[in-house]
Order: C-alpha cells, then structure tokens, then sequence
C-alpha cells in the first residue's frame, strides 16, 4: 500500500522529499546547514594556506615535509600491484615484512640512536649521560605508542580489534585505517626529527631507506586489506592513504625538534623507540606466525644491510 493517495505527488506533500532523501540515503541539509559547512570549509583552506605558508618559510621543515612525502609516494606505488593480481604468497610477504623490519632496524640504529648519543655529546654531555638521555628518550617513544595502542580504537590483522568500547562501535575500515597509521606514524616522526638536526645527507639516507621498505609495505598492506575481505579498489585506496601519515609526522618531528637544539637527541631517541616497539611488537610477530621464518630472518638481514650501506655511504 503506497503510503500516499495515487491522485497525490510526493511533491505535494510537506516534508515527503526529505523523508525520500532519507530512504534513498542523502543527507538533507536545510539552509543553515549549508551555511555552516560552507563555513568550516571556509576555515580549513585558510588554515591550510596558513600551515603551507609557514612550512614554506622553514628550511628544514619543507624538507623533511618533502621526506615524507617520498615515503609516502613509495607507499601509494608498493599498493598498485594489487590492482593487477590476487595476491602475493604467503612466503612472500613475510618476507617483505622481514625487509621492512631490517630497514628500520638499521634506521634506528645507524639514523637516530648514533647521531642522538653524537648530538648530546657534541652538547656537552658526558659519555654516561648522553647514553642516559637517548636510552631514556628511546623508552619514552616505545611506552608513548604502547599507551596509543591501549587507548587508540584499532584493529590488527593478527590480534583483532583493540581499544575498549569505542573500537567496538567503530566500522571496521577506521579501526584498520587507525592501526596502519600506528605503524607508520614513527617513520614519519624519525624522517622530521632528523631532517631537523641539519645534516641532510644523513637524512636523506634515512628517508631514502625508509621510502624503499614503504614500497613493500604498501604492497602488504593492501593485500592484507584484500585477504581481509574489502574491495580491491578500496584495499588499494587505504593502503595508498595510510602513507600520507608519513608527511604529518614528519612535519610534526621537524616542528618540535627545531625549535630547540636540546631536544634533538630526546627527539632521535624517541623517534628510534617507536620504531623499535612497531618492530618488535607488530612486524617481527606478523612474519613469523604462518612457519616462514628463515624467509622472514633472511630479508631482515638484507634489509638490515641495504639500510647500513645506505646510511654509512650516504651519511
């Protein structure tokens, strides 16, 4: 039974082109609605110009926003395979993960915790003490993302879904777009931090090793998108989109390490702990849990040595 008269049209009828927008699922704004979103769009561009304005006007902030962006490039090219085929071998992928985790071993090691300890010693710190701070800085960076795990709504392909309540009322695209950006919010942050300390050789080797296992990663990523029952072109979207937390953070890493010369070993430290926790608690685990792990050893040691060579070469 048609819920008006036949003689009637729904144009006639007060509200009845809402309640079919509602039906078919669009959103009916009314005038002020319009207005204030017309309003915050408004407010968004002239923030952005504003951000763009002062990144434009810092050195070494535009650079390590352009670090970041490469990474995130290599991201969006390592998903485009996806488009093309299936899906990898399991073989392979742990041991795409297992390069990934080498490169950001020798990038915590070679990129950030070396130059920390050199940057508080060349401040006037002691052995002891330069040591200290950077150990301390790298244990602050791993218990801040842990607490972000705890607290963060988010879903790991291994575990499940983590974060409380809220991850449970979370659609399950933002609780995988939140954890995919856990993981990579560290190299974004390493990326800036050392850009900030003035040597750019050093990281642009940081941010050339770190771009070329973001092309892997991405790969894995999506396929894992994939594997997890979402659409290709969705899988590739988000995995192309989980790079772009990369330029955040590394403008957010040159913003605060450059203000001020002290913090820099904090910052390398920090940077190198996170990271280090990202490997340790996510990466490693994932490529061993399927029986691959000499495949998995064995691209961690490549990876490992292509990021060394990289760094000593380079920087």
């Amino acid at each position: 039974m048609h819920p008006f008269p036949p003689s009637s049209s729904t144009d006639d009828v007060p509200g009845s082109r809402a309640l079919v927008s509602r039906r078919q699922g669009i959103p009916h704004l009314q005038g002020r609605q319009w207005v204030g979103l017309a309003i915050v769009l408004a407010g968004l561009v002239v923030a952005t110009a504003q951000v763009w304005q002062w990144i434009a006007g810092q050195p070494l902030v535009f650079a390590a926003l352009l670090g970041g962006m490469a990474a995130a490039l290599a991201t969006a090219l390592g998903t485009l395979p996806v488009l093309l085929s299936q899906r990898l071998p399991e073989r392979t992928q742990d041991t795409l993960f297992g390069f990934g985790a080498g490169v950001m071993l020798a990038a915590c090691a070679f990129s950030l915790i070396i130059p920390g300890i050199a940057a508080a010693r060349a401040a006037g710190a002691g052995p002891w003490a330069a040591g200290g701070a950077v150990g301390a800085s790298i244990l602050l960076g791993a218990l801040v993302l842990l607490l972000m795990e705890r607290w963060l709504p988010h879903e790991h392909f291994i575990k499940g879904v983590e974060g409380g309540h809220t991850a449970r009322t979370l659609r399950r695209t933002w609780l995988f777009v939140f954890a995919i950006g856990l993981h990579n919010l560290p190299e974004g942050l390493a990326i800036g931090v050392a850009y900030a300390g003035g040597d750019n050789l050093r990281a642009s080797a940081l941010a050339t090793g770190i771009a070329i296992q973001d092309v892997p990663e991405g790969l894995v990523v999506a396929v894992a998108l994939l594997a997890a029952g979402y659409r290709r072109a969705l899988a590739v979207g988000l995995g192309m989109a989980s790079g772009l937390v990369e330029p955040v953070g590394a403008v957010l890493g040159a913003a605060v390490v450059g203000y001020s010369a002290s913090l820099l070993p904090w910052g390398l430290g920090f940077a190198a702990g996170a990271m280090l926790f990202v490997i340790s608690h996510e990466i490693i685990p994932e490529s061993h849990r399927k029986g691959h792990e000499a495949w998995a050893t064995g691209g961690l040691m490549l990876g490992f040595v292509i990021m060394m060579l990289l760094d000593t070469a380079l920087g």
